[in-house]
């Protein structure tokens, strides 16, 4: 029981409210609790009729009312009111099942005591984590890394491979991590575990396939408002009150004026607003305050404030970062918990599932350049992409020319619609060390992201070729988890996103392409179904993705201490990972507040980055507050042992 009580306690900014354990002589389970429905009973781990199935589990199962109605009248009896409760009972009538009956979000273990088993599983996009390792013959689960090394049996070492990825596609192609034999269950997947075997299975995957007749326009938009009106309904439903980000872009406006014109919810909103004014929306998300009536509270960001909290961002995030992005973030979440507040639903998932990003528009460009390459249109339509970037590719039209209608660059074809992105994002490599460089030369991390795809892949048109791999990849990887989940769970904070109920998800990857994008309009029929309920100006404007400071954060007129430590020679000569001498160049150039480029960007957040995580979790990781440890077991009496 000690060793759970270890790993648990890691994981007390997860679940702050209470604590619970189960054991008997083949398994443990241990929970810590954030209770936001049932808020009296439903402590975990929770239990069948005859204590013979048990469940820890992490997130929300929004349709657990209509869930709990059925299983009653088939003679279930229920002890809690929680939605925990129902997915016990599911199980017990469906098996692995259970999980496409779910609406939810989730990370969840079920221990079968009469079958020896245990079940393991994370929902369909990713939105909680769940990682797993084995040590010493038995398997260990948890929802974060930081969990599993509380164990002295699971090696802390930096997983060079997971680093090569990070440094390509922002993110680990799972089960991989950045941690050698650490792995992450990935989105939409359960894992079975007996006597001994492990055996993983995937139970869902965005499907683009065009299989339906095409319908009017008008029939489309209305019911993807009538989906987001019911997603976001039951993505409201708690026992304690529910806030939402407002960014004042499309998508956090449209679920704000949702929950406004749909629901009987208060309106509570809150947003980031930044000093440097590249990056501020704050004028728009006054305009949305206005309009909505809504209780607002903001924060506003420094570059000294990203800089300050960047080493908590990485403890949290267990993994390398190219952007500084989830720093802000961060911060949002300690303003809601100490606002009063437990759950915040956000508008994250509407730019993968309708085509809202501008890589989406370069596939539409290249096709079009191929098929028309005298059309005196060229230069019109590329300076369509990336209007709001002060470096963008276009402000050179023959640089753009040639940017864009690039081959593959040594990638897969079916890759070419990121291979801009990753060929950027790699260009931090060369600051790799020799060493590192000579490890890594003949790996190719696409080999494991092209086994991690649909087998209806290629079968795709190129616009849903792109967004399929943006969601497996992007949203999964680093939006829902870096950006997402860790930061604000670092707060105990629950996100929740009415984009990516699995219905919405569905019914906009079987639109027609142009009703996804329309011409270069993004995310056309989501602005058509919802121009009713938002002032024009919010409508129309040019999408501008949520981005932060990046090198200014670490080399400002007053730079965080630890900088010029983990950039010093003897640090970097130590940890082994990059050559000292090129990065010695990059850092004075960025004290220097040149102006720099996405690879100098990324270059230097990627470098600091890995060295935080090294420091953190390889050269001075500890889980030995006894005192805390005590009190988790303290806190979790009730626990069961069987």
């Amino acid at each position: 029981m000690e060793s759970l009580g270890k790993m648990i306690s890691v994981l007390r900014h997860r679940g702050p409210d209470g604590f619970g354990f189960y054991r008997d002589k083949s398994a443990g389970l241990a929970h810590a609790r954030l209770s936001i429905i049932d808020l009296e009973g439903g402590r975990q781990p929770i239990h069948n009729e005859d204590k013979s199935v048990w469940i820890t589990f992490n997130g929300e199962i929004f349709n657990y009312k209509e869930l709990r109605e059925c299983l009653e009248k088939k003679g279930h009896a229920f002890y809690t009111k929680s939605d925990t409760e129902v997915i016990v009972h599911l199980y017990e009538d469906h098996g692995v099942e259970c999980l496409r009956r779910l609406n939810g979000q989730f990370s969840l273990a079920i221990h079968d005591a009469k079958q020896d088993t245990l079940f393991i599983a994370r929902d369909r996009v990713g939105i909680r984590p769940l990682f797993y390792a084995r040590a010493g013959g038995s398997l260990l689960f948890a929802s974060e890394i930081k969990a599993l090394f509380t164990d002295s049996r699971v090696r802390r070492e930096i997983d060079i491979y997971g680093l090569d990825q990070i440094f390509t596609f922002w993110m680990t192609v799972p089960p991989r991590t950045a941690f050698q034999g650490v792995f992450e269950l990935p989105a939409g997947h359960y894992m079975t575990a007996a006597k001994g075997r492990l055996a993983i299975e995937k139970y869902w995957d965005p499907d683009f396939l065009q299989d339906a007749a095409p319908r009017q326009e008008a029939e489309y938009a209305e019911e993807l408002r009538e989906l987001l009106i019911d997603s976001t309904r039951l993505q409201l439903r708690a026992d304690v009150p529910v806030g939402a980000y407002l960014s004042g872009g499309l998508d956090s406006s449209i679920i704000t004026a949702l929950i406004r014109k749909f629901t009987g919810t208060p309106l509570r909103t809150f947003s980031i607003a930044f000093e440097d004014t590249k990056y501020d929306e704050s004028s728009f998300q006054e305009q949305m305050v206005k309009h909505l009536d809504t209780d607002h509270s903001g924060i506003r960001c420094s570059y000294a404030d990203i800089g300050r909290i960047f080493p908590e961002v990485i403890r949290h995030t267990e993994k390398p970062l190219v952007r500084t992005a989830p720093a802000p973030l961060h911060m949002l979440s300690k303003l809601v918990r100490d606002s009063g507040y437990k759950v915040v639903l956000t508008g994250e998932g509407a730019d993968e599932v309708l085509a809202g990003y501008d890589i989406f528009k370069e596939v539409k460009i290249r096709e079009f350049l191929a098929k028309y390459p005298d059309s005196r249109f060229r230069p019109l339509i590329l300076k369509k992409l990336y209007p709001y970037l002060d470096n963008s590719p276009v402000k050179s039209l023959p640089y753009a020319e040639a940017f864009f209608n690039a081959g593959t660059n040594g990638y897969p074809a079916m890759y070419r619609s990121h291979v801009p992105r990753w060929s950027t994002t790699a260009k931090i490599k060369p600051f790799f060390s020799d060493a590192l460089k000579e490890a890594l030369r003949s790996y190719r991390g696409t080999d494991e992201l092209t086994s991690f795809l649909a087998a209806d892949f290629c079968r795709y048109d190129s616009l849903s070729r792109a967004q399929y791999i943006e969601i497996r990849t992007l949203l999964s990887g680093y939006l829902l988890s870096s950006q997402g989940d860790r930061v604000a769970m670092a707060h105990s904070v629950e996100g929740r996103y009415p984009f990516l109920d699995h219905r919405v998800m569905e019914f906009c990857c079987k639109l027609p392409p142009a009703m996804r994008m329309k011409a270069l309009t993004e995310k056309y029929i989501l602005k058509e179904s919802m121009r009713d309920l938002l002032p024009a100006s919010v409508v129309k404007r040019t999408k501008q993705p949520y981005m932060s400071p990046d090198s200014k954060s670490f080399f400002c007129e007053n730079p965080p201490d630890y900088v010029q430590e983990i950039l010093s020679e003897s640090s970097l000569r130590k940890s082994g990972y990059f050559n000292p001498e090129v990065v010695s160049l990059l850092a004075k150039k960025c004290s220097r507040n040149q102006v720099l480029g996405f690879k100098d960007n990324m270059a230097i957040v990627g470098i600091i980055s890995t060295l935080l995580l090294h420091d953190i979790f390889i050269d001075n990781f500890t889980s030995t507050d006894n005192i805390a440890i005590k009190r988790t077991m303290e806190d979790g009496r009730y626990a069961a042992k069987v």
